[in-house]
């Protein structure tokens, strides 16, 4: 008996530690994918652990109406680390309702319904976030979704600005784009989302779900080209894998707000494994880490000189386009190198490992990339 929705792997897996992930026969695998980019600071990191075993003989639950240590620890700590002037912070159990939050949050405050997003995008499965979402595969099977949504072109600031009007309560934007192929925001265009929605009103939203909390080299990718959004959502990491999602606001969003909730908002021992990762972050300044590892990486993959045809990103959200289809090469490293990738559609091999890698783990990784095409190619 297994789940009906998932393509289930032929790998069973038992446990995780650090960057490494084993199997029920014990056999190791370094984990260059940490399943869509959340475990930040590696598996089971004994901070994170300790934070919510500790947590969790104390209280388990109760509803985000009552105060408790735990979830305003969370608040306090992720209202630190926000970009710019960002104080306000809502929690929810995934990325996709954080970003129906921001949607809906913009909506009310705004008074107006018209939301703008990206060609390529991917901001979640839900209704609303569907909407925002581009590929026709995700969408079709579930239409129709929720109104009022528009799409451009990512990275065209003119073609934003001709969408964005008085009508617009929001524009969501990834500042480098993850299921759509690790597609980088040009310079200039996030400035230009912003000047654009100061100019018309609207809202600006800042998915930054897969690209936040240091993955970039930046805590939040943003903040590398220097510009806040009224909005930025966050989930993935945020709690090292136990189910977690914030939206984070401006004071005029969250004034203006309409009622939102969530029975499992802000679960207390989430909350605490979520405040110990964010300690670990900042403490050991990972994000930095982050940065160098990725510059490292990216230096190895081209002394490599392999057979692609792109290698893209920003620190350890790395993007490399192969001249073949990604899915076998997938299968590959992870059968025959035991180390384990993501694909970004067909034809583009997606890293988001943990951002504690050191120099020995890139190089195993990018070993095993040369070997592995290598034989594809003589195949």
């Amino acid at each position: 008996m297994s789940g009906f929705v998932f393509s289930e792997k032929p790998i069973r897996i038992e446990r995780g530690e650090g960057t490494y992930l084993y199997d029920d026969s014990g056999t190791e695998y370094l984990d260059f994918g940490a399943s869509y980019a959340v475990t930040p600071v590696g598996h089971c990191h004994p901070e994170v652990v300790s934070a919510a075993k500790d947590q969790l003989e104390e209280l388990m639950f109760v509803q985000a109406s009552y105060p408790n240590d735990a979830r305003d620890a969370c608040y306090s700590k992720l209202a630190s680390v926000a970009p710019g002037d960002i104080e306000n912070v809502w929690l929810c159990n995934s990325g996709t309702e954080a970003n129906e939050a921001a949607l809906k949050f913009a909506r009310s405050a705004t008074g107006r319904k018209k939301i703008v997003a990206t060609q390529r995008a991917f901001h979640g499965r839900t209704m609303g976030s569907l909407a925002a979402t581009w590929k026709q595969k995700y969408k079709k099977p579930f239409e129709p979704l929720a109104a009022g949504f528009e799409t451009v072109p990512y990275g065209d600031g003119e073609a934003l600005a001709e969408a964005v009007d008085e009508e617009t309560a929001a524009v969501i934007v990834e500042p480098i784009q993850g299921e759509g192929g690790i597609n980088a925001a040009p310079e200039g265009y996030l400035q230009a989302a912003r000047e654009t929605c100061d100019e018309t009103g609207a809202a600006l939203v800042f998915d930054e779900i897969q690209t936040g909390l240091g993955r970039t080299g930046e805590f939040w990718a943003c903040e590398g080209e220097g510009v806040t959004p009224d909005i930025l959502t966050s989930a993935k990491g945020l709690a090292s894998g136990l189910p977690l999602g914030a939206t984070l606001c401006k004071d005029w969003i969250a004034e203006d707000a309409g009622p939102h909730g969530s029975t499992f908002s802000g679960n207390p021992v989430v909350c605490a494994a979520a405040a110990a990762t964010l300690d670990v972050l900042v403490e050991e300044d990972v994000p930095t880490h982050a940065a160098e590892m990725g510059e490292y990486l990216h230096e190895e993959i081209e002394a490599a000189d392999l057979p692609i045809r792109d290698v893209r990103g920003r620190g350890l959200m790395t993007g490399i386009e192969v001249k073949r289809g990604s899915n076998r090469l997938l299968r590959d490293l992870a059968l025959n190198h035991q180390v384990l990738a993501l694909p970004a559609g067909r034809s583009v091999l997606r890293l988001l490992p943990p951002l504690v890698i050191d120099e020995e783990h890139v190089e195993s990784v990018v070993g095993a990339l040369a070997e592995t095409m290598s034989a594809s190619t003589e195949s």
